[in-house]
C-alpha cells in the first residue's frame, strides 16, 4: 500500500544514499542550516479519483500523522513547529531548534493523504474499502486473510516523471498471504507465486531442486547488495530484573555458539553480525575510532569498551565442535560475579535461591528450532529457558507492549540512518509502547550519538557519528547477535525479467517487467 497506492512529496534514489528526487513536489528549497523546507507541488499531481493534490492535502496529512500516526510518525512530525501555505502550490515546514538536518528529507517522505476522502477519525478505523491515493496502482480486490490485488492506474499522473521511467511495468500485482512457510514454498514451486526472496540457508542449499528449476523455468540468483545488513538478534528486555546486570547479558552472549549453529543449522552460509551496520562503511568492526569519534565519545568515558574503541573486538568464537567449553567457563565466571551460583545443576541467585529462568517468544517453527538449540546450551550451565511459539497477533501485541523476556528481532538499516535510530535506541522510546526500542536502552551516550548523526553537516562527520553509535550499542550488550546474508538471494519464474544492474539497495521489483514470450497462458511456462 505504501509503495503502490500512496505517494510522498519526494522519491528515494535506490543507488544513492541520502538522496531524494521530486515526485509530488516539483521543487524543494531549504536553507544551509535546514531550519525549514518549502515544497512546490507539481501542477499535474492528482489522486486516483482525479482530484488535484493541494497544499491543504499536505497540511492535513502532516496533522493526521503527527496526531494519529504510528509512534515513529508522531516523533518525527512533532519536530515541525510551524506549517505555512506560502502560495497556491507551495507549503513550508519550520522545524524546532534540535538541529536535526534530516528533517527536510523526513518531510519529503511523508505520505500524502486525500483530505476530501478521509477524516482524522476514519484514519484510525478498520475498513475494507479501497483507499484513495495518488500512486501508480489502485486497490482492485481484497480477499480478507488471503490476498490483496493492485491494478495499474491507466490515468496515473506521474507516469512520465524522470524518477518513474522504467518503473511500474506490471498491469496487476497480487500479494498472497500464507500462514505456513512450507505452503508458501510449495506454491512458489508450482507457479502460483512468481518471485520469492529466500531467507533460509537450508532451502537455498537443499530446496531448489524441483522440476521447474531443472527445466530452466525457474532461476535462482545471489545478487549484490551494498546496504548495511542491519542487526538480527535475540533481544534482552533490560526492563526485566534478570537482564539488568550487563554481566548476565555478556554471559548469555558467550553461550551462543554461532560457529556451531551456522555449521549445523545453516550450511555455513550465513555471516555473523559483529556490528549494527555490518556489510558497510558505517560499521565500527575492525576499525579503530577516528579523532571525530573520540571527540564525540569523550564526554562518556565509560560508554565504550576499550577493545571496541580500538577496533580489536570480535565476539568470541568456538572451534565449531559444539562443545564451546571456553564459552561456558567464561559465562559461569560472569554469572558468578553477577551473584549466581550452581546448585544441584541449577543456576540460582546466591542470596535468594531463586533459579535463573526466562522465556523466549517465537513466531515461526524456524525460529523455534534456533531457540531450542540455544536453550540447550543454556541448560548446560543450569539456566531454565522456556520457548513459547505464539501466533502473529499475540507476538506483535507482546512486542509492542514489551511483555517479553527475550525475543528475536531484526532492525533493518540503510546507508542513511537517521531519525529512526531515536525510535530504536533513544531513551524516550524505551518508555513508548509500539516503539522499536525493544531492549529498553536508556543511555545518554546513545542519545548524544543519535543527535550527532542528525546534526552532521559532512559525510565524514556522519560516518563517524554512526560508527560511534555502533560502538556504544555494542558495548551495551543489549542483544545476542545472530546472522545476516552476505548477498540478496532471490528465486523467480523466468517470465519475469530484471535490469542488468542492481542498485546499492538490492533489486527493486517495480523496475522488473513481464515477458509474454515465456508464459504460454495455460498455466505452464516455456524455458
Amino acid at each position: 500500500m505504501r509503495e503502490y497506492v500512496y505517494e510522498t512529496l519526494m522519491a528515494r534514489a535506490y543507488d544513492e544514499p541520502f538522496t531524494l528526487y521530486g515526485l509530488i513536489a516539483e521543487t524543494v528549497e531549504t536553507p544551509p542550516d535546514r531550519s525549514w523546507v518549502e515544497y512546490n507541488l507539481h501542477r499535474d499531481a492528482k489522486f486516483s479519483d482525479g482530484t488535484p493534490i493541494t497544499v491543504d492535502d499536505v497540511i492535513f496529512s502532516h496533522a493526521v500523522l503527527r496526531d494519529r500516526g504510528r509512534p515513529n510518525h508522531r516523533s518525527y512530525y512533532k519536530k515541525v513547529t510551524k506549517v505555512e501555505k506560502t502560495g497556491d502550490r507551495s507549503v513550508r515546514f519550520t522545524f524546532d531548534g534540535s538541529g536535526d538536518r534530516e528533517m527536510p528529507l523526513i518531510m519529503g517522505l511523508m505520505p500524502i493523504l486525500p483530505r476530501h476522502a478521509l477524516t482524522p477519525e476514519a484514519f484510525e478505523a478498520t475498513t475494507l474499502a479501497p483507499p484513495i491515493g495518488s500512486g501508480p496502482y489502485v486497490v482492485d480486490e481484497v480477499d480478507p486473510g488471503k490476498s490483496i490485488t493492485y491494478k495499474r492506474n491507466p490515468d496515473y499522473w506521474g507516469r512520465d516523471l524522470p524518477v518513474n521511467r522504467g518503473r511500474y511495468n506490471f498491469d496487476e500485482i497480487r500479494v498472497d498471504y500464507f500462514r505456513d512457510a512450507s505452503s508458501l514454498f510449495e506454491a512458489f514451486k508450482s507457479g502460483l507465486v512468481d518471485i520469492r526472496d529466500e531467507l533460509s540457508p537450508n532451502l537455498w542449499a537443499e530446496g531448489y531442486d524441483f522440476p521447474a528449476l531443472r527445466a530452466g523455468k525457474v532461476v535462482t540468483e545471489a545478487l549484490p547488495i551494498e546496504t548495511p545488513a542491519g542487526m538480527s538478534a535475540l533481544v534482552f528486555n533490560t526492563r526485566r530484573p534478570q537482564f539488568a546486570d550487563p554481566r548476565v547479558r555478556q554471559a548469555l552472549i558467550r553461550l551462543f555458539d554461532y560457529k556451531w549453529v551456522d555449521r549445523t543449522l545453516y550450511h555455513d552460509l550465513f555471516a555473523y553480525s559483529q556490528s549494527y551496520f555490518a556489510r558497510s562503511e558505517l560499521s565500527s568492526h575492525g576499525r579503530p575510532a577516528d579523532a571525530r569519534e573520540r571527540a564525540l565519545l569523550a564526554p562518556f568515558p565509560d560508554a565504550v569498551k576499550p577493545e571496541i574503541m580500538d577496533g580489536t573486538f570480535s565476539f568470541a568464537a568456538s572451534d565449531g565442535s559444539g562443545q564451546n567449553r571456553e564459552g561456558r567457563i567464561a559465562a559461569l565466571e560472569l554469572l558468578r560475579e553477577a551473584g549466581y551460583v550452581l546448585k544441584d545443576g541449577t543456576l540460582v541467585n546466591a542470596e535468594t535461591g531463586e533459579p535463573f529462568t526466562f522465556e523466549i517468544l517465537a513466531r515461526t517453527r524456524a525460529q523455534e528450532r534456533l531457540l531450542l538449540t540455544y536453550a540447550g546450551a543454556l541448560k548446560q550451565v543450569g539456566i531454565d529457558v522456556r520457548i513459547r511459539q505464539v501466533d502473529s497477533a499475540q507476538y506483535e501485541r507482546r512486542k509492542q507492549t514489551f511483555e517479553f523476556d527475550m525475543i528475536p528481532n531484526y532492525w533493518g538499516a540503510s546507508l542513511s540512518p537517521g531519525n529512526e535510530q531515536s525510535f530504536r535506541w533513544g531513551s524516550k522510546a524505551a518508555e513508548t509502547q509500539g516503539s522499536f526500542n525493544l531492549a529498553g536502552v536508556r543511555s545518554e551516550a546513545v542519545d548524544a550519538m543519535i543527535a550527532a548523526i542528525l546534526g552532521a553537516k559532512t559525510r565524514e562527520d556522519f560516518v563517524s557519528a554512526v560508527r560511534a553509535l555502533d560502538r556504544v550499542l555494542l558495548s551495551g550488550d543489549y542483544v545476542v547477535p545472530l546472522f545476516y546474508l552476505p548477498e540478496q538471494w532471490v528465486a523467480y519464474w523466468t517470465k519475469l525479467k530484471r535490469p542488468d544492474e542492481t542498485p546499492l539497495y538490492g533489486y527493486q521489483i517495480d523496475a522488473w517487467w513481464y515477458d509474454k514470450d515465456r508464459d504460454t497462458g495455460d498455466g505452464t511456462r516455456e524455458p
